[in-house]
């Protein structure tokens, strides 16, 4: 089985065709839209077929090669778990009984060491967010005793609460309330830090008064779901405190996040290491470790095990304990010293890289005090003085923006080993964000990556420097030539965008517009065979030149 799965991913994975394969792709390619063959096809055609649906689209194709994933042997063995589990469901049920007790037993135990999650239970889920709904459903069978035979009633009479932060992950808070039959009013976002500490971490006082509140209308504070790392920008909620103030409500505490993976590490800082004290936390494994496919887990402590059955943490069905197996193969094949490697490695790619832009000139970075988050945030902005008549400030400000987009549009594509991307902060606005722990693993990311990625950013400085310099000389160019319009547009990191409109009112509009986009393609060709020092580009909604 593992010889033939190993055969089947290097078909899968040989992007290079002799003329012959190229024919039979053609063919097999047709014969995907026939009618279901009667006879059957050979797994050669089959994989073939897959191969050029995979690469179908030549667009897609050669945005998916610049960051596909790095399937090293540890990925192929993830991927032969998926295989041996559905081998291991036709045992007999004695001995499928015994295997799966020992695979989840064991897997559960390892990862329970690794994170530093003492006496915990698991819970393994192909959504990361399945963990967290079937906590919430423990929950709510703990909190209110008649809730298997009276159902909704019981929670009309008493409304229970969720609780999380307004950073954590988008249309998480709906995605519980659907699936748990709860209107939105069961949902509570709680705003961040304003005056003190991170803008990103949970306003622990606007909590206190909220629960308080809510305990006054008679409702009943149910969970509360913290970060671990915040998904936009890395940051730490006061797990400590957030512990605290949930054991005065009687309320339940579960934590997510990439940070998590730093309890594995030998040094932990303190603001991390809080969340072993919380009753449940979701692993995100597959990136952290560059394994594919491979369940997330839930840790979580409970001790009645007939509840956990109900909620659906734990399960009778033996088949469903195999989800553990792709896990259970990985982590012996990485044994706990290549597992710390990988995580270890991943901040250490961090570090670097923020070292190295704290010394770049206009780059302001965003990163957790603690400095133990994996997450480097950075940015470009103008340090120009307000004395300079050609530079408007707060033009300059709005247009940060689209410089940021431009200059993180430009790494991934340069660089696309790292990973980056960009994301909107609140306050901050646009940034450019590293992720290692998502995707150092995936992509192969090492050091001297990080080394070019720093020389592109340094290289790039200069290009939005001088291009908001002479943004404003740009446009009064472009109005002392008759005909020409200066089009603002805050969206384009460009010089500037102009347009030809000197036509007579007396031709016909159809006329007119076609003349002017005729006028403005020659002004265009016109342009860059004059200037080799500056780019222009036609405009996609309207006839434009723009300066790159």
């Amino acid at each position: 089985m593992g010889k033939n799965l190993n055969e089947a991913m290097k078909m899968l994975e040989d992007g290079q065709k002799s003329a012959e394969d190229e024919r039979e792709t053609k063919n097999t390619k047709e014969r995907h839209t026939r009618p279901l063959q009667g006879s059957g096809q050979n797994m050669v055609s089959i994989l073939q077929l897959v191969q050029t649906l995979m690469n179908e689209d030549e667009e897609e194709e050669s945005q998916a090669f610049r960051r596909i994933q790095n399937v090293g042997e540890q990925g192929h063995m993830a991927l032969l778990g998926h295989s041996l589990a559905a081998y291991i469901s036709v045992l007999d049920k004695d001995r499928l009984r015994k295997l799966t007790t020992r695979i989840l037993s064991d897997t559960t135990l390892w990862l329970c060491r690794l994170f530093r999650y003492e006496n915990g239970s698991a819970y393994y889920h192909e959504d990361d967010r399945e963990g967290l709904l079937k906590v919430c459903r423990l929950v709510i069978h703990s909190r209110y005793e008649d809730y298997t035979t009276e159902g909704f009633n019981v929670l009309y009479k008493k409304q229970p609460v969720i609780y999380m932060s307004a950073a954590s992950r988008p249309e998480l808070g709906q995605y519980l309330c659907n699936q748990l039959g709860l209107p939105l009013s069961c949902l509570c976002r709680v705003p961040c830090n304003t005056m003190f500490g991170s803008q990103h971490q949970m306003d622990v006082a606007s909590l206190d008064r909220i629960l308080k509140e809510d305990i006054k209308l008679g409702k009943s504070p149910l969970l509360l779901v913290a970060n671990a790392g915040t998904p936009a920008a890395g940051h730490t909620d006061k797990l400590a405190r957030l512990k605290e103030l949930c054991d005065e409500n009687n309320m339940w505490l579960h934590v997510e996040g990439v940070n998590l993976a730093m309890l594995a590490l030998g040094h932990v800082s303190s603001s991390v290491l809080a969340a072993t004290k919380c009753d449940s936390m979701t692993l995100t494994l597959g990136p952290w470790l560059g394994l594919p496919a491979v369940p997330a887990v839930t840790l979580y402590r409970h001790e009645d095990p007939a509840l956990s059955l109900a909620a659906g943490l734990t399960t009778s069905q033996p088949v469903e304990k195999l989800r553990a197996l792709p896990l259970w193969l990985s982590l012996q094949y990485l044994g706990h010293s290549g597992i710390v490697e990988r995580i270890k490695h991943a901040s250490q790619l961090s570090q670097r890289l923020l070292e190295n832009l704290k010394d770049l000139p206009s780059i302001k970075t965003s990163v957790e005090h603690d400095g133990n988050s994996p997450v480097v945030v950075f940015k470009f902005f103008y340090e120009g003085s307000g004395s300079d008549s050609t530079v408007n400030l707060s033009t300059i400000e709005r247009e940060s923006d689209a410089m940021n987009q431009w200059l993180g549009e430009q790494l991934a594509a340069l660089i696309p080993s790292c990973g980056v991307d960009i994301v909107e902060l609140e306050d901050e606005g646009l940034c450019v964000r590293f992720n290692p722990m998502m995707t150092s693993a995936v992509l192969g990311t090492a050091t001297q990556d990080i080394d070019q990625l720093v020389e592109c950013v340094k290289v790039k400085i200069p290009i939005i420097q001088n291009t908001l310099q002479l943004k404003e000389e740009f446009r009064l160019e472009v109005e002392r030539v008759a005909g020409l319009s200066y089009v603002v547009d805050y969206s384009w990191a460009g010089l500037g965008v102009l347009r030809y409109e000197h036509i007579s009112e007396e031709v016909d509009l159809g006329k007119r517009e076609a003349e002017l986009e005729k006028i403005n393609a020659l002004l265009l060709k016109k342009l860059n065979e004059l200037e080799s020092d500056l780019c222009f580009s036609s405009g996609i909604d309207y006839m434009s030149l723009c300066r790159n």
